[in-house]
């Protein structure tokens, strides 16, 4: 079991895997993407899919913080609705309130990034801490049945 994360933005898809025993996430890559032109990088997702043998999705659900939903949430899940139809896999849907603010803060405290460098990996690091959150919430989920 592969799966694969992903952090939609307007412009960018950031793009996790993870490891084959469904534990860890590894950041993959950005994939540039423009909404208004319907251009989503699926021709990208699919060459990923097959490399990484991709057995399901999971994509950031940017809520509000009072937990209700905006525009960015059914970009999403229209998102989330083109992965079905093209690929016929599975997609699940992760909270990702403050990925980005966690991910930008995780490069200014132990990496010392720039601004500019922060702008090119930010959306991959993003997607690893979603599919890293499901991965852990699933596996505790896991253990408590057992």
């Amino acid at each position: 079991m592969r799966l694969m994360g992903m952090d939609v933005g307007s412009r960018t898809v950031g793009i996790s895997v993870s490891d084959l025993l469904g534990w860890t996430a590894q950041g993959v890559e950005i994939i540039p993407i423009n909404e208004e032109e319907e251009q989503f990088g699926l021709d990208r997702v699919s060459e990923l899919v097959e490399k990484y043998g991709v057995t399901g999705f999971v994509l950031g659900l940017p809520k509000n913080m009072n937990n209700t939903s905006g525009p960015r949430v059914d970009a999403s899940k229209h998102y989330g609705d083109l992965l079905k139809e093209k690929f016929g896999l599975p997609v699940d849907f992760e909270d990702e309130r403050l990925t980005t603010v966690e991910a930008e803060r995780m490069l200014i405290e132990k990496a010392d990034t720039s601004r500019q460098k922060r702008k090119k990996v930010i959306d991959k690091i993003a997607s690893e801490l979603i599919l890293q959150s499901y991965l852990d919430r699933k596996g505790k989920l896991t253990q408590q049945t057992l």
